[in-house]
């Protein structure tokens, strides 16, 4: 019954991910990307690996279980209501937010300093897919989709100030390691997807036969007929046309004449 309310696919690529997720932060822990191995470095030749796999890998405990509630809850949404061009989305999103982050440079915003990043966790693809599903309602103006971009908004709203450097918020003694690069490049992708992709998979309008000007139906009209018949009472004070009188109108043309 579950899967006849919503599409499997919905549940199937947020599990995956997850397990991925989870599996490679495992990897991490026994031994494997150590350092900055497979992590995205900007503007570096050997951080162009981390397009792919940094968002798999996350720092601690917090940082993965703090990523896998939205990846999970907004990968559902994705699919599950984008589901034409879900897949296109998430991988086309995957790839371009990625490649931004290494675009942008690392700059300390404080100090102005050049900073040797390396930057892993999902936040970016997370900030990605919450933009897409948010800016895609308002462009394709769907009342379903309107609601689903509502929810996210209610939900994540918050994530509008992760694009920006937290030392714009508060005093740190040391530079945050939060990348506000992977946040601002995801939501950027995730703004330009929903508008590129804004006229691709959209539901048609559903147009039912009655609201067709030349509709007509034999068994309405039957049924019509037989209630006409089966209740008189119903029909005895109708709203009658004014029968207008002839001798008024001569009267008035008389008068015109003179």
């Amino acid at each position: 019954m579950l899967t006849k309310a919503f599409k499997l696919k919905s549940f199937l690529v947020p599990i995956f991910m997850l397990v991925l997720m989870w599996s490679f932060f495992l990897l991490q822990n026994i031994g494997f990307f150590g350092g900055c191995s497979g992590a995205l470095i900007p503007l570096m030749p050997e951080g162009l690996k981390g397009v792919i796999f940094a968002p798999l890998l996350h720092g601690n405990l917090d940082h993965i279980v703090s990523n896998s509630m939205p990846i999970a809850i907004l990968l559902f949404l994705l699919f599950e209501f984008y589901p034409k061009i879900a897949t296109r989305i998430f991988l086309i999103g995957w790839i371009a937010s990625g490649l931004l982050v290494w675009m942008l440079p690392p700059i300390d915003i404080v100090t102005g300093q050049w900073n040797y990043s390396c930057i892993v966790g999902a936040s970016g693809l997370v900030y990605m897919l919450a933009f897409f599903i948010f800016f895609s309602g308002v462009f394709r103006w769907n009342m379903k989709l309107l609601t689903i971009s509502l929810l996210v908004a209610l939900y994540y709203g918050s994530l509008i100030w992760g694009i920006f450097p937290e030392e714009f918020f508060s005093q740190l003694q040391e530079p945050s390691k939060i990348s506000w690069q992977s946040h601002l490049a995801g939501s950027i992708t995730g703004v330009i997807l929903a508008l590129i992709f804004r006229k691709i998979g959209e539901e048609k309008k559903r147009k039912f036969i009655w609201e067709y000007p030349n509709y007509y139906n034999e068994r309405d009209d039957k049924m019509w007929q037989e209630y006409i018949a089966n209740h008189p009472e119903d029909f005895e004070e109708l709203p009658q046309l004014k029968q207008h009188n002839i001798w008024e109108y001569l009267d008035e043309i008389r008068r015109n004449e003179k």
